[in-house]
């Protein structure tokens, strides 16, 4: 089955949609009708039902129609910002017989992609844009960048922009539709199945239309280049979604945010331990999908293989030698990661300072608060003493202690309490200033003493916990520490929700990711 054929049908399958909810509307109207005419106690139920399906119908394309784009992702450049990016992007869109786009954004994002607005179907195209990964830049070579770059330029020169809007619009409207009906199981099964014909043939263009930009890509930067490209790619965004999963999400912990976002993803992109990770993530095998948007990585390779090889001149430098100033670019686009509250409410510190807050706050602030609350309730404390959980263990009421914990929203557990406690241990540690949590790119982060041991409080824990008798030692222990008996826990800081969530991409081409 052709492209072309492929294409023609998927736009076949979304005016069938339109004209299946035409369908449905006549039918609700013409059976309400004909109740009015002539009343029959046996079909009013399924007229009731019938016209609540096409109520909801009508309403969930209300709701897709009034959706916005909203604001374009990223820092949009012009020819006087970086006029190298420019110079190449304009010398490779006349190799490929294309118009270059009408805008250039940097993004923070492992992905480049193109749009185009259009009217009348893709018959007109308005406006071009073309969006270009900080992360990208920073990881890939200037042969491998140049080769994206073809790619998603091809995606002009196929006219495959011209379908995407259209596409992709039908695509939001059937999967609102289908969840929108959710009340209405047999219309929704109906359009279930419709939605998931449409993306299995709409989505099987678009794996074909990466192939044949893969084309362009190869003509331009030649197999080494665009097969390391899509490599990279595929560990740069597992590496970016390790670092945003477990480091990024520190920000706002203490009031501070990280000085530096993408000089934090360099660091563990160059760390060794985390290269030989991403490198075994990188050999799992795919899973792939007939609703994929993309072919998978080997499937990509593959192809390339087979195509020619063209002369070109080699050029291993860095991608960021693109820009004019890559700190620059760098500053400007990391500003859009945050919202205005952020920007004027957090702190921008270094990585280690923020690692040391954020897991304070993440693993050790509640745990400290509500095991001395749970102490208060259990022994009629005037205040959250921590020592009153500790004599709450000392009279055997562990049982006391973990139903206070429940009712704070811990999760049940028969090591309830030895884990808040050992994490309670680590946090009075911390607030003494005994041990600080560490940073590390290789692994998670590591609490260790001033004297870089390691803090290992799990098993000790659970032995106070198990054991009333020693609870005698803990509170000599502590003491050693510096910690009072009176010692009531500093306020648990909070951690605002201050960050923007990830701005959605472009209709079309979403990911040069290899699945």
């Amino acid at each position: 089955m052709t492209t072309a054929f492929r294409a023609v049908l998927a736009f076949t399958l979304l005016a069938g949609f339109y004209v299946l909810v035409g369908l449905i509307l006549v039918a609700a109207i013409f059976i309400d009708v004909m109740l009015v005419v002539d009343f029959h106690a046996n079909t009013v139920k399924f007229a009731v039902v019938l016209t609540l399906a096409a109520i909801a119908l009508v309403r969930a394309l209300i709701m897709v129609s009034r959706r916005r784009g909203g604001e374009e992702p990223g820092v949009a450049v012009g020819r006087e910002h970086e006029p190298v990016l420019w110079q190449t992007v304009e010398e490779l869109a006349q190799r490929v017989r294309t118009a270059p786009p009408d805008e250039i954004r940097l993004v923070a994002e492992v992905n480049a992609a193109v749009s185009e607005d259009t009217r009348w179907l893709g018959l007109r195209a308005t406006r071009r844009r073309m969006f270009i990964g900080l992360p990208l830049l920073q990881t890939l070579t200037v042969d491998e960048m140049r080769a994206v770059l073809g790619h998603e330029l091809g995606h002009y020169s196929g006219a495959h922009t011209r379908l995407g809007a259209p596409v992709y619009r039908g695509r939001v409207s059937l999967i609102a539709t289908v969840q929108g009906l959710r009340n209405h199981p047999f219309v929704q099964r109906l359009f279930t199945w419709y939605a998931k014909l449409y993306l299995r043939v709409s989505q099987a263009v678009s794996r074909k239309q990466e192939l044949e930009a893969d084309q362009f890509a190869v003509a331009i930067g030649g197999r080494q280049a665009m097969a390391g490209a899509l490599r990279k790619i595929h560990s740069t965004a597992a590496g970016w979604d390790l670092y945003v999963d477990n480091y990024l999400v520190l920000a706002g912990a203490g009031g501070s945010r990280p000085a530096t976002v993408f000089g934090g993803f360099h660091e563990l992109m160059s760390d060794p331990e985390r290269q030989a990770e991403l490198a075994r993530l990188a050999e799992r095998p795919e899973e792939v999908s007939p609703y994929d948007s993309h072919p998978s990585l080997a499937e990509r390779l593959a192809a390339i293989e087979h195509l020619p090889e063209p002369q070109h001149v080699p050029d291993p430098r860095s991608a960021l030698t693109l820009l004019m100033d890559a700190n620059v670019a760098v500053q400007a686009v990391e500003r859009t990661m945050w919202s205005p509250d952020a920007l004027r409410e957090l702190r921008p510190v270094p990585w280690e300072e923020l690692v040391a807050h954020g897991m304070y706050a993440a693993r050790n602030a509640d745990a400290l608060h509500d095991l001395a609350t749970a102490g208060q309730q259990v022994m009629g404390a005037a205040r959250p003493y921590l020592d009153a959980a500790f004599e709450a263990i000392a009279r055997g009421r562990q049982a006391e202690l973990e139903a206070r914990l429940l009712e704070q929203g811990w999760n049940p557990s028969p090591t309830l309490l030895a884990g808040v406690l050992g994490q309670a241990l680590e946090a009075v540690l911390i607030q003494l200033g005994q041990a600080r949590w560490t940073l590390s790119w290789s692994g998670p982060a590591r609490l260790l003493f001033d004297d870089g041991e390691e803090v290992a409080l799990s098993e000790y824990a659970a032995q106070v916990a198990a054991d009333p008798a020693a609870v005698a030692g803990l509170r000599r222990w502590l003491g050693d520490h510096g910690m009072r008996h009176d010692y009531v826990p500093l306020d648990a800081p909070g951690r605002p929700a201050l960050t923007d969530p990830p701005a959605p991409g472009p209709a079309f081409d979403p990911s040069l990711r290899p699945a």
